[in-house]
């Protein structure tokens, strides 16, 4: 499948400068730019890291623009003005974002810092040899600024304002440096990297491309990002792996098939014979298992994906205790909710009873009884039946029991010497 076809498939392609066919005639030089405003990508970011993976996999050459410049001033957001970054955390995050992306798009990537020309611009310089290719007619048009401008209370600065042109000077820098002439972004990018297309063609009479994919949305439609509250980090000290495994493994059912689409390279047709095999049992949840043990892979490696996938088995899907490495029973714990067990309760007959009170799965004893009369309570998918039962030393395997009332699920930790 061509790399067009393959993209329109997936449905990664919301605007571009000119025809598809133009575009990819050749081989391009491409760039996307990141601001270090944080010092991670979220989901969010992923969708066009992995569209710059597609397109370095299919031969082009790929361009990594960290703005540890931009980043000092940061785009105009929606409402209210950035706060100013310091330079030493701008160049903190930028170093944190570079390693992150080539470690995910791999060798075939330069990385470049737009620092290393921004901040060597002087302002006359600039506005004369830059600033007037741009009017502010135009400027004022784009939705973000016409929102700003139009609230009183929500005004824009002069150097919010100033981003786009910076944005498009960074293409022009690119272009006459590398090459670049294929700029890559989230739409809501889309008049800022115009800016740059219509740059390059004003000063230096030459055709560049820009092209961008669609902001990802969960089922709620909010986008995934930073500013809305839900981000989930791809740097492991934000967002555990098995966190990670788990947000992927949780997506409905409406979501599931587009997010494959955006966030694997497993092909269109394999997609689409997934989704077919999941309508019919979504249950089983074969389609979320294979997203999350990918995105995860892709993210954090093949061994961080298994190890996730494990303990989500033995939690959520019949998988023993007993199936676990050490690595993931001590996983199992880390993530877990979960409640210690002394030599001394082992020893003098610790009651389920009263287990179900300490770890709050019971708001009384009279409550943890009802439960157990009812069916409600197991340790390791075992029914407790006797409101009497005893917790004991051959319940833990690798150290640890699985504690259920319904749905709600505590890990307990024997010490060592009642390991099995």
């Amino acid at each position: 499948m061509d790399l067009i076809k393959d993209l329109q498939a997936r449905g990664l392609i919301e605007h571009h400068s000119a025809e598809l066919e133009t575009i990819f005639s050749k081989k391009r030089t491409v760039y996307l730019g990141v601001d270090p405003s944080a010092d991670s990508m979220q989901a969010g970011n992923l969708v066009v890291i992995l569209l710059m993976k597609r397109l370095a996999d299919a031969g082009h050459r790929i361009i990594l623009l960290v703005g540890g410049g931009t980043g000092m001033i940061g785009d105009p957001r929606e409402s209210g003005e950035r706060q100013l970054a310091d330079k030493k955390i701008v160049d903190r995050n930028a170093k944190a974002l570079r390693a992150q992306m080539q470690a995910i798009i791999g060798s075939k990537v330069t990385l470049v810092n737009n620092a290393d020309w921004l901040l060597k611009v002087k302002l006359v310089d600039f506005l004369r040899d830059i600033g007037k290719h741009f009017t502010v007619n135009e400027l004022v048009k784009r939705d973000i600024i016409r929102r700003r401008l139009e609230n009183p209370d929500d005004s824009i600065s002069y150097t919010e304002f100033a981003y786009s042109l910076l944005q498009g000077y960074d293409y022009l820098v690119l272009n006459q440096k590398y090459g670049t002439d294929l700029q890559l972004g989230a739409s809501d990018q889309w008049t800022n990297i115009l800016s740059g297309v219509e740059l390059i063609r004003r000063k230096l009479g030459k055709e560049a491309f820009a092209l961008t994919c669609p902001l990802v949305t969960d089922a709620n439609g909010k986008k995934f990002g930073k500013s809305e509250g839900n981000a989930v980090w791809l740097d492991t000290k934000k967002t555990s792996p098995y966190a990670f495994y788990q947000f992927w493994l949780n997506q409905p059912d409406e979501k599931v098939g587009q997010y494959l689409k955006f966030y694997t390279f497993m092909s269109p047709f394999e997609i689409d014979a997934l989704m077919e095999l999941h309508k019919r049992q979504p249950g089983k949840r074969d389609a979320q298992r294979m997203l999350a043990h990918s995105v995860t892979t892709i993210v954090h490696g093949k061994a961080a994906a298994d190890s996730a996938a494990s303990v989500s088995a033995v939690l959520f899907g019949g998988k023993a205790l007993a199936d676990l490495t050490k690595e993931e029973a001590a996983l199992l714990l880390r993530e877990a909710p979960s409640h210690a067990i002394s030599a001394e309760q082992l020893t003098n007959g610790y009651s389920v009873v009263d287990l179900l009170t300490d770890t709050g799965l019971a708001s009384s004893k009279a409550d943890a009884r009802r439960l157990i009369s009812g069916n409600g309570v197991s340790i390791n998918d075992v029914r407790i039946e006797n409101p009497d039962a005893k917790l004991e030393d051959s319940h833990f395997e690798n150290g640890l029991a699985l504690l259920r009332r319904g749905k709600q699920m505590i890990v307990l930790a024997a010490p060592a010497k009642a390991k099995m």
